[in-house]
């Protein structure tokens, strides 16, 4: 039962990893450098901003002629088949129908104003009269004729381009402020990461301020064991004291492996977060206590911080902008809007499949088309209203947000107050905790205190700096939260709070 107590430090000791020469202690600044450039949100948020430009961009070539090409062959199986003249034969000969009459009847008033022409200058008029066809044909003139040739080709090049229109140009400008809000959105994912670079560092500085009291805990548990020990066997102690010290190493182990195991989670949650390898060994530079020195803020001046850093109140100012657009661009449709195509074509037509005897024929076409609306049925208003109705859910949104981030900053100065008063009166009992113990721990050396006495005073002393060591993590955790609140960038030296 002796040799308890040291089996369980040998143990524990074997189980410990001490640095090597590939571990890699990094500073704060130094995992927000690899976070911003390593975490997965952030890449994935600067591809949303290269995806969103590239949106905008094609989006501006709608202003540009488009210009396509087309090929066309077709095989006529049955020819078109068209009609002249009526459907009753003996009237079309007759003279009283058929298309020869309907011709005269049509061009009777031109036929008599070139005559009168003529009769001014003197000279006789005299009508063209077509010479008689030959009855060779038994068919009449009601037979359908047949049109066109077997094979058609057609090749051609097509350009259209708008001239005027005035909601296409409002959409383009909509697309800008969708590119403006990806960047701000990256640049919130950039903010929320380094706030959870922040905290995860302060979490495995928590842990090992933790295990460095745990293990100091252990090590005088041991150490008074050992003392324990010598004066039972010099029969001044008596068995309970004796038994009361091995049962106090006993119970520091447990809080040992667990304040280890803290350390072990708080890496892993760090490398996740910086976006590396998990399986990657690292760790971290400096201790807790160093940011105690960083323990001060103007509370009055926190209360009343600006939001206009705030990504935010700047993705709602951004989206409030571009339903105004969208609202302007609904009213848009309600106007004209004026558009070109040119047209270039080549085709040919023949009834044999000879590509070296078909004789091709250009055609061309300039088109200007001008759209009017003038009802849609309602959609076009509906549009509009629905629009403004988005507007004011967004002016609604955007008061409770600023009402809840002012809540949110108010907690994180409430949080930081109440850690600066923490630690100023951990750091005075500490002191005095620190005497006692001392004091006890002499005493008990000279037989003067019992054992009791000297676990309640290190018992103290042990609650006394985890409540230090609790109450600047708590500050520097709410100090991260606030300067993500307020919008402050890892990279703006100069809107860190510490200056300010």
């Amino acid at each position: 039962m002796l040799l308890i107590p040291f089996a369980a430090r040998a143990q524990y000791q074997s189980k410990e990893s001490p640095r090597t020469d590939s571990t890699l202690v990094l500073s704060l600044d130094d995992a927000l450098k690899i976070a911003l450039s390593e975490n997965v949100s952030v890449k994935v948020a600067d591809m949303e901003v290269k995806r969103n430009e590239y949106a905008r961009r094609g989006s501006y070539g709608a202003l540009f002629p488009q210009i396509s090409a087309s090929g066309m062959y077709s095989y006529a199986i049955q020819k078109q088949k068209v009609f002249f003249g009526s459907d009753d034969d003996s009237e079309s000969s007759s003279g009283g129908g058929g298309m020869a009459s309907m011709f005269m009847s049509a061009f009777e008033p031109i036929m008599y104003y070139i005559q009168q022409l003529y009769a001014v200058t003197g000279t006789p008029f005299v009508p063209y009269i077509a010479p008689a066809k030959e009855e060779t044909s038994t068919s009449s003139s009601s037979d359908p004729i047949e049109m066109g040739r077997r094979n058609q080709v057609t090749f051609g090049l097509s350009a259209s381009m708008p001239l005027v229109n005035v909601q296409l140009w409002e959409s383009l400008r909509l697309t800008g402020d969708q590119v403006e809000l990806a960047v701000e959105q990256a640049r919130e994912s950039r903010l929320g990461t380094v706030t959870s670079v922040k905290q995860a560092f302060f979490s495995v500085l928590m842990s090992k301020a933790s295990y460095e009291v745990y293990n100091a805990v252990y090590e005088n548990a041991v150490e008074n064991f050992k003392l324990t020990q010598m004066r039972y066997n010099a029969q001044k102690a008596s068995e309970m004291d004796l038994a009361r010290a091995q049962s106090s190493v006993a119970a520091a182990v447990p809080n040992l492996y667990n304040a280890e195991n803290s350390i072990t989670l708080a890496l892993w949650q760090l490398k996740a977060v910086m976006g590396v390898d998990l399986d990657m060994d690292i760790d971290v530079a400096g201790a807790l206590e160093d940011y105690a020195s960083h323990m001060f803020y103007d509370i009055n001046e926190g209360q009343d911080a600006s939001l206009d850093r705030n990504s935010q109140m700047r993705q709602l100012a951004t989206q409030a902008e571009m339903l105004a657009k969208q609202i302007r661009m609904q009213q848009y449709a309600y106007l004209p809007t004026l558009s070109m195509q040119v047209s270039y074509n080549y085709y040919t037509q023949s009834d044999k499949f000879n590509l070296s005897q078909w004789k091709w024929l250009p055609s061309s076409t300039l088109v200007f088309s001008l759209s009017i609306p003038i009802f849609s049925g309602g959609q076009r208003y509906h549009a509009v209203k629905q629009a403004r109705v988005q507007a004011a859910e967004l002016d609604l949104q955007r008061v409770n947000a600023e009402r809840q981030l002012r809540i949110g900053i108010r907690q994180s100065i409430s949080t930081m107050e109440t850690a600066m008063k923490s630690y100023d009166s951990a750091k005075e009992a500490l002191k005095s905790a620190e005497k006692a113990y001392d004091i006890a721990s002499k005493s008990y050396q000279v037989g003067r205190s019992t054992l009791t006495d000297l676990n309640n005073t290190e018992l103290t002393l042990t609650q006394t700096r985890l409540q230090a060591l609790q109450a600047v993590y708590n500050f520097v955790n709410a100090k991260a939260g606030l300067e993500q609140t307020l919008g402050y960038d890892f990279s703006d030296e100069a809107a860190t709070l510490e200056n300010r």
